[in-house]
C-alpha cells in the first residue's frame, strides 16, 4: 500500500506517528515560506505542512504543487499551534510534517474547483462529472444512497427474501411508457427491450414457488423526464406469495422504520396513514398529497350552482365542479401582482381562470368578482370553506381533472412560499384503492391505471365487465413529503380473470397468447395469490437526503433530454454496425 492512513484517520492520539498519505490537493496555502497543504481524499482532509526546516529541494517541490494533483506524502503528525485548530475538521487538532512528497500525477488546471462554494450551472458540471464526483456533498450523497441500499438488503435478508438477478434483455410489453429497444444481430427485424421493471420474471419466481423475492434492479423507460425521472433507473423490486395487501404494506413500513431510524434518527409509527385514491382526488386533487400541511380543496358546486355569476353557473350546469382552498391570514400576504401569478399558475395547469377572493373585517368577500357573491350564496361560499376574515380563497371552475391539476399545483405552490411546513420533516403515508383503469384518450378505450396484470378488488370481480370504471385495484402507493415513493399491487393469479383484464384493454387473444403465453400458461400451472411492490431507490435517497434532484444522488447521470454530456451519448454508431443489425436509421427534418 503507498498509504498508511486516510485523509481523514489521524486525530491527536497519532501524534509522532510516522504517516504515508495519498490524496488529492485541494488547497495550497504559502504563508511567509511555510507551504500548507490540504490533502483530500473520500474520507475527509488532512493539513500537510513543508518549512524551511526541510531541505531547499523538498520546499521547493512543495511550492509547484497546485490543486487536484495527486500526490504521496510521507511525515510525522504534530499538533497544530495554539490558535490554529480547526473545529469544522475532523483532523483539525492535527497536522502532518512532511519529509518525504511525490508527484503522483499533475492535473491540468480544472474547470472548476470541487472544494469551491461558488459552482458553475449544471450543464458544465455534467459534461465535467468526474470532478463534480470529487466535492464532498456528491461523495455524500453516493455514501447515503450505500447505506441506504444496504439497509433495504440486510432488511430482506432478515426476512429471508431471497435475491434473484432478472434478465436485463427481454420482450416489450405494455406497461405505460415507451421501451427502449435492443435490436438482434442473429435475428433481424426482432428486437429485445430493456425491462421496465421486472414485473412478469417477479410474477413467474412466485410461480415457481420461490415465495419471497427481493431484486435492487436497473429499469428503463423512454418517457420525458423531470427532475425526479431518468431514463435508467434503479428500484428495489418485492414480491411476496400467499399474501394481501396489508401484508405487503406492512412489510414495507418495517423498512421505513428502520430506515428513518438509521438514516434520520427518527421513529415513525406505523401504520402509516392510508387515504383512497377518491379522498385524495378530492381534499387534495393528486394521488400523492405533501400531508405536512393543510389547505385542504373544498367542493363548492352545490353553493356555487346558485350563484348567478356566469362561470360558476356554467361550470356547475356542464357537469364540471366549482372547488376551492382556504389561505387562512391570506389576504394581506399577496400583493396583486403575486394574485395575478398565481393566476397564471392555475392557467398554465389547464384552468381557464382563478377567481380569488378576499375575506373582509365584516365577514363579506372584496375581489374582481366578489359583487358576484353577495347575500346567500356568498354566506353559504363562507361557511362551506369555513372562511374568516384576513382569509384569502381561492375557486376554481371546470372539469373535476382540470380542477384537481390546478388546485394541486397552487397548494404545492403555497405549502413551500408561505413555509407552511418544516422543510427537514418526513411524512409518510399510504394512497390505496386506485382505479383499475383509466380512459385513454389517444385509443379511446381503457388503459391500466397501474399495469395489466393488478388484481381487481374481490367485490369488484363482477363489475370488470359490466362496468370497468366502477372498478378498484388492490393497489397501494407509498407516498413520502408529496412525491410518490413506491408503488405496487396484488396480482392476477388466475387465467381466467387476467384474459378478461387483457380483452379490456384492447389485447386480441391472439395478441395475449403471441405476447403473454407463457405467463397465461403459468398462470395455469398452479399460481399462488401473489403481490409485490417496487420502491424507487433514487427518490427514496433524494427524499431522504433533503435534495431537490434525483441526478444529486445517481453517479452518472442524463440530462433531463435522456443525454449523457460527460460521453456524449447517445451517439451515431458506424455504418458496418447498422448493417450487421440489418437497421436501416430514418432521420425525420428538422421542426420548422
Amino acid at each position: 500500500m503507498l498509504r498508511s492512513h486516510t485523509c481523514g484517520e489521524l486525530r491527536a492520539e497519532n501524534l509522532g506517528a510516522h504517516v504515508a498519505l495519498c490524496g488529492w490537493v485541494d488547497r495550497v496555502r504559502d504563508h511567509k515560506g511555510v507551504i500548507f497543504i490540504d490533502l483530500r481524499d473520500r474520507w475527509g482532509r488532512t493539513q500537510v505542512v513543508v518549512g524551511p526546516e526541510n531541505s531547499a529541494e523538498l520546499l521547493a517541490l512543495a511550492k509547484t504543487v497546485r490543486p487536484e494533483w495527486v500526490i504521496l506524502v510521507r511525515g510525522t503528525v504534530g499538533a497544530r499551534p495554539d490558535g490554529t485548530t480547526n473545529p469544522k475538521l475532523a483532523t483539525g487538532a492535527i497536522e502532518v510534517s512532511c519529509q518525504h512528497l511525490e508527484v503522483l500525477n499533475e492535473a491540468e488546471t480544472p474547470v472548476f474547483q470541487p472544494g469551491a462554494t461558488d459552482l458553475p450551472g449544471e450543464e458544465v458540471r455534467l459534461e465535467n462529472r468526474w470532478l463534480d464526483l470529487r466535492r464532498p456533498a456528491m461523495q455524500e450523497n453516493l455514501f447515503l444512497r450505500h447505506r441506504i441500499v444496504k439497509i433495504m438488503r440486510d432488511y430482506f435478508d432478515d426476512l429471508e427474501f431471497i435475491d434473484v438477478e432478472t434478465p436485463m434483455l427481454g420482450r416489450s410489453t405494455p406497461e405505460g411508457a415507451r421501451d427502449y429497444l435492443v435490436p438482434s444481430r442473429l435475428d433481424h427485424g426482432a428486437f429485445f427491450a430493456l425491462p421496465q421493471s421486472p414485473q412478469l420474471y417477479k410474477q413467474l419466481l412466485m410461480m415457481a414457488g420461490f415465495d419471497r423475492y427481493v431484486q435492487v434492479a436497473k429499469c428503463f423507460r423512454d418517457e420525458d423526464l423531470r427532475a425526479d425521472r431518468q431514463p435508467e433507473f434503479t428500484q428495489l423490486d418485492v414480491e411476496m406469495s400467499f399474501v394481501e395487501s396489508a401484508d405487503v404494506m406492512g412489510v414495507i413500513e418495517g423498512l421505513v422504520q428502520r430506515t428513518a431510524r438509521e438514516i434520520l434518527g427518527l421513529e415513525v409509527p406505523v401504520p402509516l396513514p392510508r387515504l383512497t385514491w377518491d379522498e385524495c382526488m378530492e381534499r387534495f386533487g393528486h394521488d400523492a398529497p405533501d400531508l405536512r400541511y393543510g389547505l385542504e380543496i373544498v367542493d363548492l358546486t352545490p353553493e356555487a350552482s346558485g350563484s348567478e355569476f356566469r362561470v360558476f353557473k356554467a361550470a356547475a350546469e356542464s357537469g364540471g365542479r366549482v372547488r376551492g382552498i382556504r389561505v387562512p391570514g391570506g389576504a394581506t400576504r399577496f400583493s396583486r401582482k403575486e394574485l395575478d401569478e398565481l393566476t397564471a399558475l392555475a392557467v398554465e395547469a389547464g384552468a381557464k381562470g382563478l377567481v380569488w377572493l378576499k375575506v373582509e373585517a365584516g365577514g363579506e368577500f372584496s375581489g374582481p368578482v366578489a359583487k358576484n357573491l353577495v347575500g346567500e350564496v356568498g354566506a353559504a361560499l363562507r361557511a362551506k370553506l369555513a372562511a374568516e376574515p384576513g382569509d384569502l380563497v381561492l375557486i376554481v371552475a371546470d372539469s373535476f381533472d382540470v380542477s384537481c391539476k390546478a388546485l394541486h399545483t397552487l397548494r404545492k405552490r403555497l405549502g413551500a412560499t408561505l413555509g407552511l411546513y418544516d422543510p427537514n420533516s418526513m411524512h409518510f403515508s399510504w394512497v390505496v384503492d386506485f382505479p383499475m383503469f383509466a380512459h385513454d384518450a389517444e385509443s379511446g378505450g381503457w388503459a391500466s391505471m397501474h399495469h395489466p396484470f393488478t388484481a381487481p378488488r374481490a367485490a369488484d370481480l363482477q363489475a370488470l365487465e359490466s362496468d370497468p370504471a366502477r372498478c378498484r385495484a388492490q393497489a397501494y402507493d407509498l407516498v413520502i413529503n408529496g412525491s410518490e415513493a413506491g408503488g405496487g399491487t396484488i396480482r392476477i393469479h388466475d387465467s381466467a380473470t387476467q384474459e378478461k383484464v387483457f380483452k379490456l384493454l384492447g389485447i386480441s387473444a391472439e395478441m395475449a397468447r403471441e405476447r403473454f403465453g407463457f405467463l397465461l400458461d403459468a398462470l395455469r400451472s398452479g399460481a399462488p395469490p401473489h403481490g409485490g411492490i417496487a420502491l424507487g431507490i433514487d427518490r427514496w435517497v433524494m427524499l431522504l437526503g433533503k435534495l431537490d434532484s434525483i441526478r444529486d444522488v445517481i453517479a452518472f447521470p442524463k440530462t433531463q433530454k435522456a443525454s449523457d454530456l460527460m460521453t456524449g451519448a447517445p451517439s451515431p454508431v458506424e455504418a458496418k454496425q447498422l448493417v450487421e443489425l440489418g437497421i436501416r436509421t430514418v432521420v425525420p427534418p428538422p421542426k420548422a
